[in-house]
């Protein structure tokens, strides 16, 4: 008898896509070109927001005698009237745009609003709300409240103080900053000796890569948040998120009840320096009480004739507060209402990464995650210069980031990329122009070379 014996073989090694090689090159490329030109943007914005984060407990240490109030005993607040007129009396030039009512602790901080300051700045006037002394007067920048220090360090890492065309230099920065970080993953994700953890027996070149992915790795996700929401106050990528926000329904829900003839400036719409007839600012704070708000608070005085009070929650911890209400000025009623529970989820996702960005979605638990993402980012800049320095072509080390990689990756590889690149570069204006810069580099580097 015969007996049929077939050979198993074995199966044949699974193996990466032949085109792999050819884009992870094109990735190289771009990550080098990328860490020499862009690193620079991104190490100041870095440095920049690494001291911003710190500036929160820095202004409460500089300022802390406009800013606290220590309660005596047996001793209860002032009514708020006679806050605000201690302010007015102290300084009566200025006209009240809003009032925010001391929390146990604090000084009341009325906030006035007064000709030659700079846009969205306002008078700060600290009131001891036991006493009734003032206890200075500062500059309060934004929505934040930002003392001097802070604010001039917001604005140093906004746009280096050097006005619309220094905030260029922050776009740029937050337009590369994702493309950096997925690149570089999609690189350490292609490396044989990829880990989780940098390789402390490795020396030299292979060392400083471990650490550079390694520590990349874990901070992909802050840095590509950070890059989005940064991406939302820039000048020209930022006017694409609002026209975006706008046409998906995810712009935040104005409050009803609150409006009026703004044809004046806010806090200068008719009333001469102190509230409109019949209003009383204690009155407005127990109303906003009955409706649930509670402290902190912000009281914004109506912008014009025929205007309501805003009662604002100030409150950035988690779970947020950021309930509204308009009180009517004359009769002291509840005249309109804005839950931040009926916010669209869009909405609250949008109001959530700003204050993440600023750093007052947690308090201090927010402000040290950033500077550790911050700190991340630094390191991860000067391990790459670190890398670029060990690998040059005097030490005998062949790049690996050749020119003209592109032209080995397949059409159907590169198309839908160009055409992904294009949609991009056109949404976010500054990436595509840099990424234009770099090809035409890439480009005329190589004619000269080769004329060589």
């Amino acid at each position: 008898m015969t007996s049929d014996v077939r050979e198993i073989q074995p199966a044949p090694e699974r193996s990466r896509p032949a085109t792999w090689p050819a884009v992870r090159a094109l990735l190289l490329r771009l990550h080098f070109y990328a860490g020499i030109l862009v690193a620079p943007f991104l190490l100041v914005a870095a440095t920049t927001g690494l001291l911003y984060a710190a500036s929160f407990q820095l202004e409460k240490v500089v300022y802390a005698h406009e800013l606290t109030a220590p309660a005596p005993a047996g001793r209860a607040m002032l009514p708020l009237e006679r806050q605000i007129a201690a302010a007015r009396a102290a300084h009566p030039h200025g006209t009240v745009g809003a009032v925010r009512p001391a929390e146990p602790g604090a000084t009341t901080r009325v906030l006035l609003d007064v000709d030659g300051l700079p846009d969205s700045t306002r008078l700060a006037v600290f009131v001891d709300p036991y006493t009734g002394a003032v206890k200075g007067t500062l500059e309060s920048y934004g929505s934040s409240g930002a003392l001097p220090v802070r604010a001039w360090i917001s604005t140093f890492h906004r746009h280096l103080h050097l006005g619309e065309a220094g905030r260029l230099y922050s776009e740029l920065a937050a337009g590369w900053l994702w493309v950096v970080a997925l690149g570089g993953v999609a690189l350490w994700l292609s490396h044989r000796r990829r880990g989780l953890r940098p390789d402390r027996r490795a020396t030299g070149l292979r060392r400083t890569l471990s650490w550079h992915g390694s520590v990349g790795l874990w901070i992909t996700i802050g840095l590509l948040f950070l890059s989005a929401t940064g991406l939302t106050w820039s000048a020209y990528a930022g006017a694409n998120v609002d026209k975006l926000q706008t046409a998906l329904g995810w712009t935040t829900p104005v409050l009803p009840g609150a409006a009026g003839d703004h044809s004046g400036h806010a806090g200068h719409g008719g009333h001469d320096g102190g509230a409109p007839a019949g209003a009383d600012a204690d009155r407005v704070m127990r109303a906003a009480a009955e409706a649930g708000l509670s402290g902190p608070l912000e009281i914004a005085w109506p912008a014009g004739p025929g205007a309501a009070y805003v009662v604002k929650e100030m409150d950035r911890d988690w779970p947020q507060r950021n309930d509204q209400v308009a009180v009517d000025a004359g009769s002291g009623q509840v005249t309109g209402e804005l839950r931040f529970d009926d916010f669209p989820l869009a909405a609250k996702l949008i109001r959530w990464g700003i204050d993440g960005h600023m750093g007052v979605l947690f308090g201090l638990p927010n402000q040290i995650l950033l500077m550790a993402l911050a700190a991340g980012l630094i390191a991860m800049i000067v391990w790459g210069y670190r890398m670029w320095w060990q690998r040059r072509p005097t030490r005998g080390f062949a790049a690996p980031y050749a020119r003209g990689t592109w032209r080995a990756v397949p059409l159907a590889v590169l198309v839908p990329a160009g055409a992904v690149a294009v949609a991009v570069g056109v949404f976010v204006p500054l990436l595509g122009i840099s990424l234009l810069a770099f090809l035409a580099a890439d480009v005329v580097l190589g004619r000269v070379r080769a004329a060589r």
